[in-house]
């Protein structure tokens, strides 16, 4: 297989409620749409889901696109692969831009799996034809607020509610969630924020006593130390998300011990190539996992139904429907949730079409290999 011309699009989707994290808030997203045509005529979508601003990685929306038109994109461009598999060597020289390259590779798994006649999740070796669901809450003006997002997600049929947590935002939120919502699967996610000395770690075992699946992120990235420590002192499990950005950081993670489920993010680990690799790895080792989010438009969140459908996906995914974050997703069909359940395409590919007119009428720049030189 050869690709002949690579699109992008920076789109600009508005957010249907204001998502508030311990770094940052957004009322809008820009990502950017990769488009794929091989010499056939055949095409593939990806979507590069980075932040627009350097607070949950180091990756933003900009340095993606620099990274994506001077130096991916020229790697792919004429060269010949047989399987989607083969793309990720093509760029072995580039360190890191993980959330650039997982948007190309996603597109490329489109494109072979719509040529082959399969479904994206067959090809990825996928054995469920339908996933559980969950949600995540950002940080909000009251616990009132809070408690009312709750019930409306737990009333849409949502399996489990992730919570952000940040300082002075953690303890109560909590308590208050659990004392109204006894039986709900509930876990909690800091992305980061805290740092690791004895007290706050005595503070952290304090959410303990409130019976939730995991602690997602209390530590910065590389702190896989401080994450070991926390595990051995608190019952509850640790869940590890920017701490592992590659296989050699999952490894670190199993032989520390410094958690017991991961989160695979398809766009932190560099696409799904990679991440399918994270999922076998951890279930041989006994971990769990399940599928994080980027607030996907349609086309990345499509994906990550994809990959949900493998075996050791066996915790709720942020797969959420996209009428949760968007009033028109860039997919046709959009991803839907009915009781907190959402079924795995079937058809070629994603299994979605593409809402070419949502695109035009929200890109704020573009790119066009075929129109350079």
């Amino acid at each position: 297989m050869r690709i002949t011309r690579a699109r992008l699009f920076e789109v600009r989707l508005p957010l249907v409620h204001r998502f508030q994290t311990s770094s940052h808030a957004k009322s809008t997203l820009d990502h950017i749409l990769v488009e794929f045509t091989d010499a056939a005529g055949q095409t593939g979508w990806g979507e590069i889901a980075s932040p627009a601003g350097p607070f949950y990685c180091s990756e933003t929306t900009s340095t993606a696109w620099d990274i994506a038109t001077a130096f991916l994109l020229p790697t792919v461009l004429d060269a010949d692969w047989d399987h989607p598999e083969q793309v990720d060597a093509l760029w072995s020289r580039i360190r890191g831009h993980f959330f650039a390259k997982a948007g190309l590779v996603g597109a490329a798994w489109d494109l072979w799996s719509r040529a082959q006649g399969v479904s994206l999740a067959s090809a990825l070796g996928g054995t469920r034809s339908q996933v559980r669901a969950g949600v995540s809450l950002g940080i909000e003006a009251t616990i009132d607020d809070l408690l009312s997002q709750v019930e409306h997600q737990v009333t849409a049929g949502y399996h489990r509610v992730k919570l952000k947590i940040s300082h002075g935002w953690d303890i109560e939120p909590v308590r208050a969630v659990r004392a109204e919502f006894p039986e709900l699967d509930m876990h909690v996610d800091a992305n980061g924020v805290y740092t690791s000395d004895d007290e706050t770690m005595s503070h952290l075992k304090e959410l303990d006593d409130f019976g939730l699946t995991m602690i997602e992120q209390p530590f910065a990235p590389r702190d896989l130390l401080g994450h070991a420590r926390l595990q051995q002192r608190i019952a509850t499990d640790i869940c590890l998300d920017e701490s592992v950005e590659d296989l050699h950081d999952l490894g670190l993670m199993i032989a520390l011990r410094a958690g017991r489920v991961l989160n695979i993010k398809v766009s932190r680990m560099g696409g799904l190539t990679v991440a399918r690799a994270a999922h076998d790895i951890a279930r041989d080792a006994g971990i769990p996992v399940w599928c994080g989010g980027m607030h996907e438009f349609g086309i990345g969140r499509a994906a990550n139904v994809a990959i949900s459908s493998l075996p050791g996906f066996t915790l709720p995914s942020d797969v959420s429907g996209s009428d949760k974050y968007y009033a028109r997703d860039v997919i046709v069909p959009p991803v839907i949730a009915t009781d907190g359940w959402v079924q795995v395409p079937t058809s070629p590919g994603l299994g979605h079409e593409i809402d070419l007119e949502q695109i035009t009428a929200n890109t704020l720049r573009r790119y066009d290999s075929a129109q350079t030189s």
